[in-house]
């Protein structure tokens, strides 16, 4: 048995309210799974903001610790596939959800959830993409295998300033696509500008046209991370035979729809998942990530922060207010 810190989100008796607060756990708390984890870094999602909020369709059960990410080192393992010392990746499946996360500096997950760190990245970086950078590399894979290549023109990414929008950003620039941006924060149009955006476009602008049955060809492909009207008018605006990643319901899970985009110019809704992918396609993606698709700016998109700063970014994130990727470190206090 051994003593941690971690973010314990809770619901006031009286207030009803969800309250989050840096506590003492220990390990005989965490869930049933073959392999504790020393957590040394995690990373800030929206799911992570919405399970911290009391989000019923996130998490059900509290008092919680959230966190879908984390990335450490093996403590104990009841199977021979992992030894203490190994240094790890989890992401996705329970984590975070249900299973106490990696805003807590132990987890015990399940042997099948774990993947082993790739070589040419460290744990930060892991972190620095984690779930965002995992979702941003699927949608690329995505569109490349309905043949959106650097020649068939822009590529359209919908909330650009945050984590997928940012990441998405910088590998598609790195590979050689023109890239456009559309984001609610205008004032960091040179932060996209530094990522690789050639073009940035007011959100409100994307959501021009919502009422037409179509609009005028414009991308050859897209990754949208909002959802709502403004991925029903991406989807509008895409060229014939395009294709947009989906990824994202900031904005709304449903929007107004018809058929015109699909039957008359041939373009492809593509689904992303990163949560239940299988381990092997998630090995695959971090290898990829951590060697040729290797993101340069990565230190223009990240900003590192402790597990007492959490829930400051956590009410910034709910509230729209960051920018990239926040990564926390565990190792600290």
């Amino acid at each position: 048995m051994t003593a941690f810190k971690a973010l314990l989100v809770q619901q006031d008796v009286v207030s009803k309210f969800f309250t989050q607060e840096v506590v003492e756990r220990q390990t005989e708390q965490l869930s049933v799974g073959e392999v504790l984890v020393k957590v040394h870094y995690s990373s800030l999602n929206y799911k992570d903001a919405l399970s911290a909020k009391g989000n019923k369709g996130v998490t059900k059960n509290y008092p919680h610790t959230p966190g879908i990410d984390a990335a450490g080192e093996v403590v104990e393992s009841a199977t021979k596939d992992w030894q203490p010392g190994d240094k790890v990746i989890v992401t996705g499946y329970d984590l975070g959800m249900d299973t106490p996360g990696g805003f807590g500096q132990y987890i015990r997950v399940p042997a099948k959830w774990v993947l082993p760190l790739p070589e040419g990245i460290s744990l930060h970086e892991a972190m620095a993409l984690g779930t965002a950078g995992l979702t941003a590399a699927l949608s690329l894979t995505k569109l490349q295998q309905m043949g959106v290549t650097p020649e068939s023109g822009e590529i359209f990414v919908t909330g650009a300033s945050g984590g997928v929008g940012s990441l998405s950003i910088a590998l598609l620039a790195k590979l050689g696509y023109t890239v456009a941006a559309s984001t609610g924060k205008l004032e960091q149009a040179e932060y996209l500008s530094q990522l690789g955006a050639t073009k940035i476009i007011d959100r409100e602008a994307a959501f021009e046209g919502v009422d037409r049955p179509l609009l005028p060809e414009q991308w050859a492909g897209a990754v949208d991370t909002v959802g709502g009207d403004i991925l029903f008018n991406v989807i509008k605006s895409l060229k014939y035979g395009g294709s947009v990643a989906s990824c994202g319901l900031v904005a709304s899970p449903n929007f107004q729809a018809n058929v015109f985009p699909f039957i008359l110019r041939g373009v492809n809704w593509l689904g992303i998942d990163s949560v239940e992918l299988p381990l092997k396609e998630k090995q695959h993606m971090f290898t990829k990530l951590a060697n040729e698709w290797r993101i340069p700016s990565l230190d223009k998109i990240v900003r590192e922060v402790t597990l007492d700063e959490l829930p400051h970014y956590i009410e910034s994130m709910f509230k729209g207010r960051l920018v990239g990727r926040v990564v926390v470190n565990l190792t600290t206090g």
